[in-house]
């Protein structure tokens, strides 16, 4: 199984936009999420354009695009990295593809693009997605109660994050 990252282009923004328009996903996104395709495209061009502050990626199993994960910077002066939109195409579930997706973006975003600290903030009733983030390495440091109006209801999160001389360590 060969997965591999690569920066968004055009030609994926279908692809994309069908990701986030599940109803298996979309419950779990927060309210600025994208939902048209000139939404996607906007952050597409913005990813390329601003390569070092906010990313929209692929994420690819053997050659074909099987997700998506995003970034923008939360904090540019102490080199902070806010993670977002982690989502797996329903034919590719099942695999730990999420799992591996996130080491190699932290690696991209700790290692090459010189982040110190990536956070992400997860609604508390997405328990798959806070097991996820704990075997991905990231370290849980709080809850916000009742943070968020989620479908007419306050609904707590769940913060987590990684710092980068913890990245040796989250892989074992």
């Amino acid at each position: 199984m060969s997965v591999e990252l690569r920066r968004a282009n055009p030609s994926d923004a279908d692809f994309l936009l069908e990701l986030l328009a599940g109803d298996d996903v979309r419950q779990f996104l927060g309210p600025q999420t994208a939902t048209t395709r000139e939404g996607v495209l906007e952050e597409i061009d913005r990813s390329l354009a601003e390569p070092e502050g906010f990313g929209r990626f692929v994420i690819e199993l053997d050659g074909e695009p099987a997700g998506m994960l995003g970034f923008h910077v939360a904090n540019e002066r102490s080199r902070i990295a806010r993670l977002e939109r982690l989502a797996i195409h329903p034919g590719y579930r099942g695999r730990r593809l999420a799992d591996e997706a996130a080491r190699l973006f932290q690696r991209l975003l700790l290692g090459e693009l010189g982040y110190h600290r990536l956070e992400l903030e997860i609604y508390a009733f997405n328990e798959r997605a806070c097991a996820h983030a704990e075997r991905a390495g990231f370290v849980r440091e709080g809850r916000k109660r009742k943070a968020y109006l989620k479908d007419g209801e306050w609904v707590d999160s769940v913060l987590y994050a990684l710092v980068a001389e913890e990245l040796d360590s989250a892989h074992g």
